[in-house]
């Protein structure tokens, strides 16, 4: 199958206070960035609570990335989800990132559902790096049509400091737990379009905000995607010292996804936690978070004790021997 042509698009400039910026990102700081958490998403603004509802997460961690012909790699695995309902239209996203510690995208996949129910949407974005650049493919499916497909290729050259949107959850958590977002962060990105487009950083302060029935303070970061016909995508994320996110909002989205669970706080100093609640059943099954995080780690459990048996040759000879010693004893 022959590869996409590169595309002759402008190349969006990463500037050097971001370039520096990558550049000194240490581990200790991505270490404080590994953890998961789970929000809320209810409606802006004045409308009634019941017209929006459901949840988002984000998680991120150490797993290997294994790719055809390539040594397994250690990299950060960058996972999220929202299920939500909007005037009683149900949707999904998820998000599958593959990131180095440089903040590096080796792999990305995108997914958003609009479960419609005489025509529901389904979109998909895929982007992998290679040793030419990275390409981009894009999927829609409407109803019972055939899926449309497009791709995109980007040579390494127009790609310097690319910051897609897994690797930018991670730059978020560590701008917030420096409390500090350099001046000119500005970056290479792809939008949902499949093109090169950047996307710029900036503080917005201390507030305080609430936090389910608490006021904390949180400090605001605002995140624009510019993209090349003009049209911007504004989010304003407010974190907690911890790192951890306590609102989201994308300006002129009917949604937006708030913390709420005050024992967060405590991590931060800013209120007590309230007395534990009685341990409820959780059926792992049934909660799309623990069922995705499972199921993964039992395909990377799997891949690397074969990728580690495929190594070892040997320890199928060594198994024998010891069993064999074993039937020898013959123990009690």
């Amino acid at each position: 199958m022959e590869s996409p042509p590169e595309c002759r698009q402008e190349s969006p400039a990463l500037t050097e206070a971001a370039a520096e910026f990558l550049r000194l990102i240490g581990p200790e700081e991505l270490e404080r960035c590994l953890f998961a958490e789970t929000l809320e998403v209810v409606a802006a603004g004045d409308q009634p609570r019941d017209r929006a509802g459901g949840q988002r997460w984000v998680a991120a961690r150490w797993a290997p990335y294994e790719r055809a012909g390539e040594p397994v790699r250690s990299c950060l695995l960058v996972q999220a989800g929202t299920r939500s309902r909007q005037d009683g239209v149900p949707g999904s996203s998820t998000l599958k990132a593959y990131v180095t510690p440089q903040l590096e995208t080796l792999e990305q996949e995108e997914q958003e559902r609009l479960e419609l129910r005489a025509h529901p949407v389904e979109r998909r974005t895929h982007m992998v790096s290679h040793q030419h650049g990275m390409t981009v493919t894009k999927t829609l499916r409407e109803g019972e049509a055939e899926p449309q497909c497009q791709s995109f290729s980007y040579g390494w050259a127009k790609l310097r400091g690319l910051l897609p949107e897994g690797a930018s959850l991670l730059l978020l958590r560590v701008l917030a737990c420096r409390q500090a977002v350099p001046s000119g962060l500005i970056f290479p990105a792809i939008d949902t379009e499949g093109h090169l487009c950047t996307s710029s950083y900036r503080a917005l302060g201390i507030q305080r905000q609430a936090v389910g029935s608490v006021e904390a303070e949180v400090f605001v970061i605002e995140r624009v995607v510019h993209t090349s016909t003009g049209i911007s995508t504004v989010w304003h994320s407010s974190f907690l010292p911890s790192g951890r996110l306590a609102r989201l909002v994308q300006v002129g989205c009917p949604m937006l996804v708030l913390l709420q669970d005050e024992s967060i706080l405590g991590e931060t100093g800013g209120v007590e936690p309230p007395p534990p609640f009685p341990k409820q059943p959780l059926d792992w099954e049934e909660d799309i978070q623990l069922c995705s995080w499972f199921l993964d780690r039992k395909e990377e459990l799997q891949a690397s004790h074969a990728t580690y048996i495929q190594q070892h040759p040997e320890l199928r000879a060594l198994l024998a021997d010891f069993l064999q010693a074993l039937l020898l004893q013959q123990p009690l």
